[in-house]
């Protein structure tokens, strides 16, 4: 039978706290011949430890069933109030059996006098346990925040670097300079339009991880100096709506989240012109920018690591704030993303 336990430390607490409790007990309910008269000693401690030691796994059990009730940590003065006041009363009711029992039965002139101060002993007792456990669990959540803290903080770095490496991507670094020199010979006047936007997209980029939050407004001019690069390459078969609120322009999120969603979308999906890619980025009235596109997925295998969505998430976790939801319907690959009130 698994007993109830409250804390991992329940043992230690124990062994620390019922040695002293029972002979504290053990004095109240028998007086002078406790010490003095082995025998007496002998069957008081025996009785004495039986009733503290299932009064401390009774009051396990409300303790838990509190601590179910009312888990969280803004809950924890009702959580001890109650559980305090509960125990307090069954511990108490015990002890009155327990020492009247003995005391009319005729086998202590002590435990009846004694019996205030045995309640006086209990509440003690317990006022000290219960904060002793609130304490240990207190400490517990603290550990258990700071160990994800710290597992969030090197994954929100690793995931920075992976992005950084997939920003400042030689592969699209190449094209692009393939697509600049083809432009130089046949339209210069375009090659310099695209130079310029080329420049303004690579600034951003080596920027961007200087800060935690963006301006919607800022990340909007960004992507839309990044789609001119992207549309220079694969033509009308690329298709950009930007539908946003302008009340929303100056809300935030974390940099670079719509080039990792565009990019995620050109790198899954074909883009042709008779089957062209339409990515679409509006906002709704509950104040959630959504990215999305029509699926048309690529058939040959696309290599990805999936550090793009991994970023997003994880840079959201961090900042203490709801989760992006990603999902399919209707042949649209979705992803809403909670925007941050700018209080500045």
């Amino acid at each position: 039978m698994k007993l109830p336990r409250y804390t991992k430390q329940d043992g230690r607490l124990q062994l620390i706290i019922l040695p002293p409790v029972v002979l504290t007990f053990g004095y109240l309910l028998f007086g002078k011949p406790y010490w003095a008269n082995w025998q007496v000693f002998a069957s008081g401690t025996v009785t004495v430890l039986a009733v503290v030691y299932g009064l401390w796994l009774t009051n396990n059990l409300i303790a838990l069933r509190f601590h179910r009730r009312f888990p969280h940590f803004r809950q924890t003065l009702r959580r001890v109030v109650l559980t305090t006041a509960v125990v307090l009363v069954i511990d108490n009711l015990v002890y009155a059996a327990l020492f009247l029992g003995i005391g009319y039965g005729g086998l202590s002139d002590y435990a009846i006098p004694n019996l205030p101060w045995a309640w006086l002993c209990s509440g003690a007792i317990i006022v000290v346990v219960v904060a002793l456990y609130e304490s240990i669990l207190a400490f517990g959540h603290w550990q258990r925040a700071l160990v994800e803290t710290e597992r969030l903080q090197k994954v929100n770095l690793q995931s920075q670097l992976e992005a950084l490496k997939q920003q400042v991507n030689p592969h699209f670094l190449f094209n692009s300079l393939n697509v600049l020199d083809s432009l130089i010979e046949d339209d210069p006047r375009q090659a310099s339009a695209f130079l310029d936007q080329l420049s303004t997209v690579y600034r951003y980029l080596l920027r961007s991880n200087e800060q935690n939050l963006a301006d919607l407004n800022t990340e909007l001019q960004f992507i839309k100096s990044y789609f001119h690069l992207l549309r220079t390459r694969h033509g009308v078969g690329l298709n950009l709506t930007v539908a946003v609120d302008e009340r929303f322009g100056r809300y935030q999120l974390p940099p670079l989240t719509l080039q990792l969603l565009v990019e995620n979308a050109v790198k899954h999906n074909v883009i042709l012109r008779e089957q062209p890619l339409t990515i679409e980025i509006l906002t709704d009235a509950q104040a959630h920018l959504l990215v999305r596109n029509n699926i048309q997925q690529k058939r040959t295998r696309v290599v990805s690591n999936g550090v793009g969505l991994s970023n997003i998430l994880t840079k959201y976790r961090m900042l203490n704030q709801p989760v992006p939801t990603v999902w399919e319907a209707d042949g649209q690959f979705v992803v809403t993303l909670p925007l941050i009130e700018n209080r500045n």
